[in-house]
């Protein structure tokens, strides 16, 4: 196993830095989550996607697990890069695709965590002892990490689990091109994305019963106390999630209960807050078929696979470069 750190020293922390500044001075405040996923949040997205109300994570599996032969057919890719890794299961599904069609021969994982990467490469080089694991420290926003590797041979580039969802459109437009800019012919693109429907439905999947939603919602603010030395108090915040029919997106947000000051001695800055004041902590888009399709062909992607469930709640698209 491989590990190759492309940020630059000290990235993390000022990044960090730069997003928390930026998000609670900014109208209305916001706190991007990609920079503060952690073992912790890991752990509880892990019991997250098996509450009967988020759906998204067993249907994405439930399509893998139907089209992962094809796929494999269709790419007869000898490298897999998952940009964002995730569970190792629905990685499973594809390697063992790949194997099957006598293609594969390595694996190239992305992420910004080196230790979430890192846990993921330890499991899949003990399941695959044979495959050639690398694994990219990497900002996939703005760096896919995909520095020409391996030499030969097509790649299968996956990005699932939605993550598209969760940037704006400039974000999207952005990133597609990139992932397009990267692709040599033969090379296919995966992509996972969540469908619009009923929005009492979307709503139910972020605000659970049990509240496992809302507790990793507030690891958010745990690590900025953590990194940041900010005295923020978790239990005077109420998770919310609340459907925008203008963008067709669930914002999660984190709402003040009391008015409060909170001081951020790590990023320089002091934050008032007041009662009912709210902090968007993320935004997850849905997509119908056509305007998906649409992006992808703006940055020059053609779909040739695609794949939905029974009730058309989620959707996985299978692309080439044009």
């Amino acid at each position: 196993m491989n590990v190759v750190n492309l940020l630059p020293p000290g990235f993390q922390e000022a990044a960090l830095r730069e997003d928390t500044r930026a998000g609670l001075t900014g109208t209305p405040k916001s706190l991007p989550p990609k920079w503060f996923f952690d073992l912790r949040s890991n752990a509880q997205y892990e019991k997250i996607a098996k509450l009967p109300e988020y759906r998204q994570a067993r249907i994405e599996h439930a399509i893998l697990r139907d089209m992962a032969r094809s796929i494999a057919a269709l790419t007869e890719a000898r490298t897999l890069i998952e940009l964002r890794s995730g569970p190792s299961d629905r990685t499973s599904l594809l390697l063992r695709a790949l194997r099957a069609e006598g293609t594969l021969e390595s694996y190239v994982g992305v992420d910004a965590s080196e230790s979430l990467i890192t846990a993921a490469g330890k499991a899949l080089t003990a399941e695959y002892p044979e495959l050639a694991v690398r694994l990219v420290v990497a900002n996939v926003e703005e760096h896919l990490g995909l520095p020409g590797y391996p030499a030969g041979g097509p790649r299968l580039v996956a990005f699932l689990g939605s993550a598209i969802g969760n940037m704006i459109p400039a974000q999207r437009a952005a990133f597609l091109a990139r992932v397009r800019s990267r692709l040599r012919p033969g090379d296919a693109f995966l992509l996972g994305a969540d469908l619009a429907k009923d929005p009492d439905t979307l709503v139910a999947a972020y605000h659970d019963s049990d509240g496992i939603s809302a507790a990793f919602d507030k690891n958010v603010l745990a690590m900025l106390n953590s990194h940041l030395g900010a005295n923020f108090d978790v239990n005077a915040f109420d998770h919310i999630a609340a459907w925008v029919p203008e963008t067709e997106s669930v914002e999660r947000r984190l709402r003040s209960a009391v008015e409060q000051e909170v001081a951020l001695p790590g990023a320089g800055l002091t934050v008032r807050l007041t009662a009912g004041e709210e902090i968007r902590t993320g935004i997850s888009t849905k997509f119908h078929r056509d305007g998906m399709s649409r992006e992808l062909a703006m940055a020059g992607l053609a779909v040739r696979a695609w794949r939905t469930d029974p009730s058309g709640r989620y959707g996985v698209s299978l692309s080439v470069p044009l």
